[in-house]
């Protein structure tokens, strides 16, 4: 029997959609039918593939209306939805551009001995299962789907239970583009569903928290299959004496608010050197003081919903843990219901490491901003961490900056701005510590995590030297 699986509006509260869940025997047939079109589907030039993709892209652009309103309907917020639509296409585009030159064939090149000749090839994974989660539904379940289907696998995602509507749009979308619909598909459901796709596919892409991460990774080790697992973070900004306060105000504000902090790659933490620390909290006050929820009008304000129910109680849980502890909220400090949950701005100040809010990612709209005495408290207190995945560092001096950020032990620094890696797709970078597993997602490298290398070594008809019976 078909399971419907229910779902909730952000903005309201109310469960106001339902879709099927796919079943395991659902799941394994499109797996059996994706692995049957693979093949024929790496013949194909990389030019041929790409011209599919932008296919795919010119046919998601004609319905970008009806996108961005499942994505709202999804998340709550719109001006987000919109920018998430417009860098998925882009990533489709970039990709499509890109591929054909990174996938190009290597010259046969001589090997270490004289007359052996070696040939380098790659081959693609058959079939590559993406879990993608609930914060930016749509790119996030692209970003690592795209590259592998241009490198010649076959692909199944599963966006995130809590965001699935957009899922029935990209079915109606794929259809438009007959090349494409053998060899990728969409499935729906929890935990069980993405649990499912791992033992049915040959390497897997999760996006998510440590915790589930952790449970992905270790199914994909007992089937001998790739992880590229992409986690949690708990970013550091260290803002130093000589950095430029008004700068670096802008900056994490939007570094930490924007899509209400609900991004990995948020701002979670800054580290203010003593002698500035004061005005940055001024200033501060001030940025995030203005900043408003969008409850009444999705176009007016700049925060929007909670979009996960359960994210909420974190949220919850991270004040109350804090102000028990002696942390004092100057702007914001609580949720408000209208319907559905908003976290209203905050900004944190007395904060200490054994606050909630400084050690577990939080991912909401709520800023804590520590006075260190140096840049050597800074950087130790940032590194003090199980996170790894991105920081900043803000300071008028670059060589300086540069040099600071070089000892963060996290994968993406961005240097007198915050979040940047959220823009920039083109730098390889890879998640450290607790934060993720496996190669860059960025980047040009990223293709080729769908590949695995092969080598023909080619005698051309010499007797081998060391072969029995040689004359030796």
């Amino acid at each position: 029997m078909t399971e419907l699986m229910r779902v909730r509006n952000p903005r309201s509260g109310e469960f106001d959609y339902e879709c099927q869940v796919t079943t395991p025997e659902q799941l394994a047939s499109m797996a059996r039918q994706a692995r049957q079109a693979q093949p024929a589907w790496a013949e194909q030039t990389p030019a041929q593939r790409a011209a599919a993709l932008q296919a795919l892209a010119a046919a998601m652009q004609a319905r970008r209306d009806d996108f961005v309103e499942t994505l709202f309907q999804d998340t709550g917020r719109l001006i987000e939805s919109r920018l998430e639509f417009d860098a998925a296409v882009a990533t489709i585009e970039r990709w499509a551009s890109e591929a054909p030159t990174l996938l190009a064939e290597k010259a046969p090149r001589a090997a270490n001995i004289p007359f052996i000749k070696s040939c380098q090839f790659t081959t693609p994974f058959p079939l590559v299962g993406v879990i993608s989660p609930w914060n930016f539904p749509l790119l996030l379940a692209l970003i690592d789907a795209v590259p592998a289907l241009l490198a010649g696998s076959a692909v199944l995602i599963k966006p995130s239970e809590v965001t699935p509507r957009f899922v029935a749009l990209a079915e109606a979308v794929l259809a438009d583009v007959p090349a494409l619909v053998p060899v990728l598909g969409w499935c729906v459901g929890a935990g069980e569903v993405g649990a499912a796709l791992v033992d049915q596919v040959d390497l897997v892409c999760f996006t998510g928290s440590v915790a589930t991460g952790r449970k992905v990774g270790e199914a994909a080790a007992a089937r001998f299959i790739p992880a590229f697992l992409e986690l949690g973070g708990k970013d550091a900004a260290l803002v130093l004496e000589d950095a430029d306060i008004g700068r670096s105000a802008r900056a994490l504000a939007w570094g930490s608010m924007v899509n209400a902090g609900q991004s990995c790659m948020s701002i979670e933490r800054v580290y203010a050197v003593d002698s500035i620390h004061d005005r940055l909290v001024e200033a501060l006050t001030r940025e995030i003081g203005r900043l408003e929820i969008n409850a009444d009008n999705p176009e007016q304000g700049q925060i929007g919903p909670v979009i996960s129910a359960a994210q909420a109680d974190i949220l919850q849980a991270h004040l109350d843990n804090a102000r028990d502890h002696g942390a004092r909220a100057l702007t914001g400090g609580r949720l408000v219901e209208h319907g559905g949950t908003w976290c209203l701005p905050t900004l944190l100040v007395d904060v200490t490491d054994a606050m909630q809010v400084m050690s577990e990612e939080t991912f909401g709209a709520i800023l804590p901003v520590m006075r260190v005495a140096d840049e050597k408290e800074a950087i130790a207190r940032a590194n003090g961490s199980i996170y790894g995945l991105s920081g900043a560092v803000f300071s008028a001096d670059p060589a300086r900056a540069e040099r600071v950020a070089r000892r963060l032990e996290a994968g993406a620094i961005s240097i007198n701005d915050a979040a940047l890696t959220s823009l920039v797709h083109s730098g390889e970078k890879q998640s450290f510590k607790q934060s993720g597993l496996g190669g860059s997602r960025m980047g040009p490298a990223s293709i080729q995590r769908f590949l695995r290398q092969q080598c023909l070594l080619i005698n051309p008809g010499v007797d081998d030297p060391w072969w029995f019976g040689s004359g030796r």
